[in-house]
């Protein structure tokens, strides 16, 4: 399979090429909201553009072992992906989100009500975990207010949370931040992203953003969000990653660009974003087929300009039925990307190394096989001070039969 260019990915470079003459607005404007559908060619066609390798490698991961982050009998942890990763001291500490819920069988997610955000601390990277619930962590304290500016993002502390809310049709923020200085103890906000709702390439739009930012400056920070457009069909299965950017301190953010056009007939989701050695960013997304549940996969992009045009980079892998699962991507001191995924046809997490800045990717490796059920993944990853991978996800075992987080550690 590698090599192998199909007409709709074929379509799909070409446009992503020309993602800056094809806006969300000019787009609508050719073809009326319902005329999305139009541009689906095959639901299972793009499932032929093959990574660089598609079998197993065989080779162990050097040093691999597993622990428990977080976890109780009788509660549904899950969803690092969902929730952030941040880490200090060269990655010595590690902080990670999660979703804590009581375990409720039934279809779907077994997670009932209330769900609460939560999160897991290491100080030695990644090897033991403490569990915390700081107040005013992600949406204790009611409706956002502006944001004040004045953040310092090169804060040896700091730590941002982005979180969706999105509003159809009025003057409220379509997605809200919160800041911490003191490495995620204490949390500021929930603040707006002031008149960003306004730009009108984002007017109209729902926010189905999570936690993806770059810091750049004392002031600055380029922040990876998604949107989707309740208008269209399939509009809960047709999101779209976007960049922002605040140069000011966070008084004010501006659109920068669109990383998947609307064009593109295809959902992109959950992006997770690495600068390369050569200066690139790379970003992995998820993706799906919004007609064929079965079709699940990540994507690559990349830009050369800090985030103002992007381009199709490489298929990295399948991620199986149920929806599929979104990537945790990292680059490694040695130049490597690193990216993590859960299959949930084949119920095992994965993961895949480029050497080449993501045009290429070796063999799927498993990090983990076998859970209890196919509801696994949405992982995060980094590498610590160690110079180890630390690579977070939920999973339920027969050891450990409801769901928690668990850490996979390995030299890479």
């Amino acid at each position: 399979m590698a090599g192998v260019k199909t007409y709709s990915h074929i379509i799909s470079s070409t446009i992503m090429k020309n993602t800056n003459h094809y806006s969300r607005r000019k787009f609508l404007s050719h073809t009326g909201s319902a005329a999305i559908g139009t541009l689906f060619i095959s639901p299972l066609a793009s499932l032929t553009n093959g990574c660089s390798q598609s079998s197993h490698d065989l080779s162990h991961l050097s040093g691999l072992q597993h622990v428990v982050v977080a976890g109780k009998k009788g509660r549904f942890y899950a969803w690092p992906a969902n929730n952030g990763m941040w880490k200090w001291d060269n990655g010595k500490e590690i902080l990670v989100g999660h979703t804590d819920g009581p375990w409720v069988e039934q279809e779907g997610h077994n997670i009932g009500h209330p769900q609460l955000s939560k999160l897991a601390r290491s100080t030695d990277g990644g090897l033991t975990w403490g569990s915390e619930d700081p107040d005013n962590y992600v949406g204790e304290d009611g409706d956002p207010v502006p944001s004040p500016g004045n953040i310092d993002f090169n804060h040896r502390g700091f730590a941002l949370r982005v979180a969706a809310r999105g509003y159809h049709g009025t003057d409220d923020p379509i997605g809200r931040f919160f800041i911490s200085y003191d490495r995620g103890k204490t949390w500021e906000g929930s603040y707006r992203f002031n008149e960003l709702h306004k730009d009108p390439e984002l007017e109209g739009l729902e926010i189905t953003a999570r936690t993806n930012y770059m810091v750049t400056g004392p002031e600055s920070c380029r922040i990876f969000m998604t949107a989707r457009n309740p208008e269209l069909e399939f509009a809960s299965r047709l999101d779209k990653p976007f960049v922002v950017e605040t140069t000011d301190g966070g008084k004010s953010f501006q659109f920068i660009s669109w990383v998947v056009p609307w064009t593109d007939q295809y959902r992109a989701v959950m992006p997770s974003t690495v600068r390369t050695r050569n200066g690139n960013l790379v970003l992995a997304a998820r993706r799906r087929n919004p007609r064929v549940d079965q079709s699940n996969w990540i994507d690559s992009f990349v830009s050369s300009d800090e985030g103002r045009s992007w381009s199709f980079l490489s298929k990295v892998g399948e991620t199986g039925v149920n929806n599929g699962n979104p990537p945790g991507l990292t680059a490694l001191r040695d130049g490597r990307l690193v990216c993590i995924y859960g299959n949930r046809s084949v119920r095992q997490i994965l993961v895949r190394y480029s050497a080449d800045e993501g045009k290429n990717w070796g063999g799927e490796i498993v990090v983990r096989e076998n859970p209890l059920n196919y509801d696994i993944g949405y992982p995060q990853i980094t590498q610590n001070a160690e110079g180890k991978i630390v690579a977070m996800y939920y999973i339920a075992t027969e050891e450990r039969p409801h769901s928690h987080i668990a850490a996979s550690i390995w030299t890479p």
